[in-house]
């Protein structure tokens, strides 16, 4: 259930009375809306949507934020006509997905610097494997269980009917069930490391100021398992913006990874298994939403990405 603005407006003016000016709206996200707006003079952002979880994943990772991992604090959650809200600071830049070539090139450094951040976050005291619960519980008992329940575990209950969709579709089943085919094989041998991942960086959710990274947001589908994950995220998306085509984005992570001296062992490996898991988990997406020219095409760069052709 979306809120209109004048909803928003509404629901400031009884939760904070005077102290809130106007709110401007920031974007509409897939699973929230986000307004700006001042409180006692205080730049914040409410969100609203109809996912309690997603906020209070956002407030678990703001309490771990840090120079090199930004992520805006989460002041107050609670219920509101769209469902749920909440408010927190607000972090100024532009998303990473609206840089040039050069503004991509200047930001790498710090980039990377977040990945790193994330990468050795604490996980002890949490469990499993995949998607979190805000409790820091995953349902998974392993990473190789977390990334076939892609094609084998239950359907997500956010997007329902994509396996029935696909297989209507011009598309059909036949690109998704040679992608998890080779999944099935290759997610055998995947580490057994358990990081936090971030899984969506891309989708307006990091926000730059020139050279630095100035906030991480929206944890919603943030899962543990192998850090690597977040670098295949990248490579696997990378086409889709051709203003970053001269960078090579597999390279400036080498380049990263042999300067820190942490290369990942069996890299190739496991960059193209979740390179496949991340194009299965686009394909069911596109089902559900009936975007058939984007099924099509993320089905078809799954393929050539499995064939060695991209």
């Amino acid at each position: 259930m979306a809120m209109s603005a004048h909803e928003v407006v509404r629901f400031l003016r009884t939760h904070y009375g005077d102290r809130a000016s106007e709110p401007g709206l920031l974007g509409n996200g897939e699973w929230s809306q986000a307004y700006a707006f001042a409180l006692d003079g205080r730049a914040l952002v409410i969100r609203v949507g109809a996912h309690p979880q997603d906020f209070a994943k956002d407030e678990v990772m703001s309490a771990v934020a840090s120079p090199a991992l930004p992520i805006p604090a989460i002041l107050e959650r609670g219920e509101c006509a769209a469902g749920h809200f909440a408010v927190s600071e607000r972090g100024y830049g532009v998303f990473l997905d609206d840089l040039d070539e050069q503004g991509m090139r200047a930001v790498l450094p710090a980039l990377f610097a977040a990945l790193d951040a994330v990468r050795t976050i604490d996980t002890s005291g949490t469990a499993g494997y995949g998607l979190w619960s805000p409790a820091g519980v995953a349902p998974y008992a392993s990473w190789q269980e977390a990334l076939l329940s892609v094609g084998d575990g239950p359907e997500n209950p956010r997007t329902p009917g994509w396996r029935a969709a696909l297989h209507s579709s011009a598309t059909g089943s036949g690109p998704f069930n040679t992608a998890f085919a080779a999944l099935k094989h290759m997610a055998r041998e995947m580490p057994l490391g358990r990081h936090v991942i971030h899984s969506d960086l891309l989708n307006r959710n990091v926000l730059v100021d020139g050279p630095r990274v100035t906030a991480v947001l929206d944890w919603g589908n943030a899962m543990y398992g192998d850090a690597l994950y977040d670098a295949a995220w990248f490579l696997y998306w990378w086409p889709w913006f051709p203003a970053w085509s001269r960078i090579d984005m597999g390279a400036e992570f080498m380049r990263h990874w042999r300067a820190s001296s942490s290369v990942p062992h069996r890299w190739r490996d496991r960059l193209l298994c979740y390179q496949l898991h991340i194009g299965l988990e686009a394909q069911a997406y596109h089902a559900f939403k009936a975007r058939w020219t984007e099924l099509e095409y993320t089905a078809r760069r799954t393929l050539e990405l499995l064939h060695g052709r991209t």
